[in-house]
């Protein structure tokens, strides 16, 4: 499949070198290079070379390439990167800044550096737990 741009993307500037980056790894599909507002030392982005905004619009082949760069992201950062977190938001309300698929690599070296996350867990019903399963296992 064909990489796809979008003229305005910081993203798709980047992997074009419209843009200056401290790239790590670059292959057919992804582009991964160092954050340069880090939440932590090591903190790098695995990009698709596909523009597509949210991660269920990208195509299979360009998912399957980014993960084992994250892993050897993480190889090379040694000590530093012994926990890290891999994120990956879409759209605002999760946060997600770049309408470009992306995923941070970010060592978490201490509690005080890395990402920082709050997890507001609610109770489930098993009623309503049974009710959803039973229409998403039907539509998968």
């Amino acid at each position: 499949m064909a990489a796809k741009h979008l003229a305005n993307c910081i993203f798709c500037k980047i992997i074009k070198g419209d843009i200056p980056s401290y790239k790590l790894i670059e292959t057919e599909f992804s582009f991964s290079f160092l954050d340069i507002g880090p939440l932590s030392r090591g903190h790098a982005l695995v990009i698709p070379k596909y523009h597509a905004q949210k991660l269920h619009e990208l195509p299979d082949e360009y998912l399957a390439d980014a993960m084992p760069i994250a892993k050897k992201i993480v190889l090379a950062l040694g000590e530093g990167a012994e926990n890290y977190n891999i994120l990956q938001n879409n759209g605002r309300l999760a946060h997600q800044e770049v309408d470009h698929v992306h995923f941070h690599v970010i060592p978490k070296p201490n509690a005080e550096e890395g990402l920082i996350v709050g997890w507001p867990a609610k109770p489930a019903e098993k009623e309503e737990l049974q009710k959803l399963y039973d229409e998403v296992k039907g539509k998968l």
